[in-house]
């Protein structure tokens, strides 16, 4: 199933909008994490810089062979033997990740789906005792100059509702400016 529309911008403009490694690190993905699952991977944006600062695989799920396509070309060109890229259908059949797998989960900009608490709830089943999810999504301001439409654009205080749903511990909000916020979760 693929996720609603989320008026993903061209990859130039996106790219512009995150430091990768610096909201990685805000999350504490370069302290003590192995292995992590990027659940719609897109256009690479974070997936290479996660597999630069962990030691261990990088999956990259996403439903669209051209963005996988993408990232592996990516990978090969910086020389990163670290990413397992997949096209999956990560919402309407899971991950594909044994339980209690990895050390971090990602989710950016992905939770508008029309099942968010299922996918947080995968997210958590594959992490290990005490790993982290961290979440990002646009900011719930109609002037961002792409995003999901606002009647299905999540509010913090929605993903977290999710999240706790899930069975996770919420620890942390960011703000990611300009458009971002961010939320880390913890799988006690």
């Amino acid at each position: 199933m693929k996720v609603r529309d989320s008026g993903m911008p061209e990859e130039e403009m996106w790219a512009g909008f995150f430091a990768a490694e610096e909201i990685l690190r805000t999350f504490g993905l370069d302290q003590g994490v192995v292995d992590l699952v990027e659940f719609g991977c897109g256009y690479g944006t974070f997936t290479l810089a996660a597999a630069k600062m962990v030691p261990g695989i990088v999956y990259a799920l996403d439903i669209e062979p051209e963005l996988i396509c993408l990232v592996e070309s990516k990978c090969r060109q910086a020389g990163i033997v670290n990413v397992r890229s997949v096209v999956r259908d990560f919402v309407g059949q899971g991950s594909g990740l044994a339980d209690q797998s990895v050390d971090a989960t990602l989710l950016f900009n992905i939770l508008h789906h029309d099942q968010p608490a299922a996918l947080l709830t995968e997210a958590r089943r594959v992490l290990k005792p005490g790993g982290v999810c961290a979440v990002i999504h646009w900011n719930f301001d109609p002037t961002t100059p792409r995003g999901p439409a606002m009647d299905i654009r999540p509010r913090p205080e929605q993903c977290i509702a999710w999240g706790q749903q899930a069975g996770f511990l919420f620890a942390e909000r960011y703000d990611l400016p300009p458009y971002h916020y961010g939320l880390l979760f913890k799988k006690q």
